[in-house]
C-alpha cells in the first residue's frame, strides 16, 4: 500500500517540507504520496498579505498578521536558504532589509522553481485529524471552501506546518470596554497611515510593539507610547516615542500606568503575542507550549512525543526562520523515508531533557541565538541539507542587535554580506524612514532622483513654516 503524508499549511514551513520531498525525488529517492492542505487561496502563510481582518471571504479566521509597509526586521542574510540564494533569485545584490513583497517573491520563486504546487490543495481547511490505534493511521477531514465539499482521507504521517503566530493572545484590562478610540490586536493591524496625528498606545514590549511603534512614528503619529510588563526595550527612542510600565486600567480615553502616570490616547494596539492553537487536533495530540525556543514535547523540536508519526514545523520561538524551517523539513523527510531512525521513547526523553535544561539556563539574547544555531546544526548533521556557517549568521544577528541599539530608526539601512555567496548587500536607493512605497517594483527600481525625498522634504518645510 502506498505511503501517504499530509502536510497542514503551505506557509514557509509547509513550502520547506514540499521542497525537501522534491529534493529527495530529484535525487532518485522514492517519496510517498503527498497532499498539502492550505486554507488560503495561495501559499506563503504570514507572507501572503490580505487586507482582510477577522474573517476571510469564506468566513474562516484570517491567518496572516502582515501589514502594508512591513519590511524585514532582521537581516535577510540570517534567513537565506542554503540551497537557493538571493543572488540566484534576483541576479544582483539587494539590500539587507527587504519589504514583505520582496521576501514573498523570494520564497515563492524557490517553490515555483521546484514545481511543488501540484501537491497543494488550496482553499481547503483541515477540520479534524484523528489517529486510529488499531490501524496506526490518521484520518484527516478537510473542507473545500470553494465547493463546500467535506471529505476524509487516511494518511500514515501528518506534518503540522500551520505556524503559531495567527491566534492572538488578548488579555483584559480594567475599564478597557470604556475606551472610545481604535482598539485592535496587532494581528488585525494593516497599516499605520490611519495613525497619523494620533496619540497611539501599544501594549507589549517585543517585536510587534517595536515595529508597529516606529511604523506609526514614520507615518506621522503625534505620539507613540509602548507599555511593558517586565522591562522596557530600552532603545534611544526619538522625541515622540516613549515607554511606560504596564497599563493598570482605562477610563474612557485616559490610561493609567503602574508608575502613576495618566495619559490620553486615540488608538490602542495590543501587541500581546500569540498562542499555540491547533483546533483540528484532539487534545492528546495538540502541542501545548509557551512560545519558547524548545517546546518540551517535541523530539529534536519536530517529532511529537505523543505520536512519532506526527510532526510540527516552526513550533519554536524564532531567531532563525526560513533556513531553520528547511533544516526541520529535511530531517522530518528523512524520518518519514526511513533514512533517519528514531530512538526509543526513553532516549527521546533524555535528548529533549538535555535541550530543555540548556534552554532554562540561557541568560541573554546572544546565548539564545547560539542555542538555536546549535539546534539547527544538530538537525542538518542528520541530513543532506547544505551546511552553512551558523556561527557567522549568529554574528550577523548580534551585529543587528547592536545596530538597533545604536539607532532604532535607521538599522534597516545597514548592510551585510551573504554567508553563502559572500555578496555584499547594496544600500537601498531610499533610506527606510523616507521610503513610503514597499512594492516589489519600487524596491527593484533605479530611480534617477528620489521623488519621495522631494515629498518628504516638502512636507518637512511646510511643517517648519506652519
Amino acid at each position: 500500500m502506498t505511503q501517504r503524508v499530509a502536510i497542514i499549511g503551505a506557509g514557509p514551513s509547509g513550502m520547506a517540507q514540499l521542497r525537501a520531498f522534491d529534493s529527495a525525488r530529484k535525487a532518485g529517492r522514492p517519496i510517498p504520496e503527498i497532499v498539502c492542505y492550505e486554507k488560503q487561496d495561495d501559499w506563503g502563510g504570514q507572507w501572503n498579505f490580505s487586507w482582510r481582518t477577522g474573517t476571510d471571504k469564506y468566513g474562516e479566521a484570517v491567518h496572516s498578521s502582515m501589514y502594508r509597509n512591513l519590511w524585514s526586521n532582521g537581516p535577510k542574510e540570517a534567513l537565506e536558504f542554503a540551497e537557493y540564494t538571493f543572488d540566484e533569485h534576483f541576479g544582483r545584490p539587494i539590500s539587507s532589509y527587504p519589504p514583505r513583497a520582496v521576501l514573498w517573491d523570494y520564497i515563492n520563486g524557490r517553490a515555483e522553481k521546484s514545481d511543488v504546487k501540484k501537491y497543494v490543495q488550496f482553499s481547503t481547511v483541515v477540520r479534524w485529524v484523528q489517529f486510529d490505534d488499531k490501524t496506526s493511521k490518521f484520518t484527516v477531514t478537510v473542507h473545500n471552501l470553494v465547493s463546500g465539499e467535506t471529505e476524509s482521507s487516511e494518511f500514515d504521517q501528518v506534518i503540522v506546518g500551520s505556524g503559531h503566530f495567527s491566534f492572538p493572545n488578548v488579555p483584559d484590562f480594567a475599564g478597557i470596554e470604556t475606551f472610545p478610540g481604535t482598539l485592535i490586536h496587532a494581528h488585525d493591524f494593516r497599516g499605520a497611515e490611519r495613525l497619523a496625528d494620533r496619540n497611539v498606545l501599544l501594549i507589549g514590549a517585543s517585536y510587534s510593539a517595536e515595529d508597529i511603534g516606529i511604523q506609526a512614528f514614520k507615518m506621522g503619529a503625534r505620539s507613540v507610547t509602548m507599555s511593558y510588563r517586565t522591562a522596557p526595550m530600552g532603545y534611544e527612542w526619538p522625541e515622540g516615542i516613549q515607554e511606560r510600565p504596564l497599563v493598570q486600567r482605562f477610563d474612557g480615553n485616559s490610561v493609567y500606568f503602574a508608575d502613576g502616570t495618566v495619559e490620553q490616547y486615540d488608538a490602542v494596539i495590543l501587541c500581546t503575542g500569540y498562542l499555540h492553537h491547533y483546533p483540528f487536533l484532539p487534545s492528546d495530540l495538540a502541542l501545548s507550549s509557551p512560545n519558547n525556543l524548545y517546546p518540551k514535547a517535541l523530539y529534536r523540536g519536530v517529532v511529537s512525543e505523543a505520536n512519532n508519526n506526527l510532526f510540527y514545523l516552526g513550533a519554536q520561538d524564532q531567531w532563525f526562520t526560513f533556513n531553520m524551517f528547511d533544516a526541520q523539513a529535511w530531517y522530518v523527510r528523512d524520518v518519514i523515508l526511513g533514512d533517519a531512525s528514531l530512538p526509543s521513547a526513553a532516549e527521546q526523553q533524555t535528548d529533549m531533557k538535555h535541550w530543555v535544561e540548556r534552554l532554562e539556563n540561557l541568560g541573554s539574547a546572544s546565548e539564545e541565538i547560539r542555542f538555536q544555531a546549535d539546534y539547527i546544526r544538530d538537525l542538518i548533521n542528520q541530513t543532506d541539507y547544505p551546511m552553512f556557517d551558523l556561527d557567522e549568521v549568529s554574528r550577523i544577528f548580534l551585529a543587528w542587535k547592536k545596530d538597533k541599539q545604536h539607532n532604532i530608526l535607521n538599522y534597516r539601512d545597514q548592510v551585510y554580506p551573504s554567508v553563502l555567496t559572500g555578496t555584499m548587500s547594496c544600500v537601498h536607493h531610499t533610506p527606510w524612514l523616507n521610503e513610503l512605497d514597499d512594492s516589489l517594483e519600487r524596491y527593484l527600481s533605479h530611480p534617477a532622483k528620489d521623488e519621495l525625498d522631494d515629498v518628504v522634504s516638502s512636507s518637512d518645510s511646510s511643517a517648519a513654516s506652519a
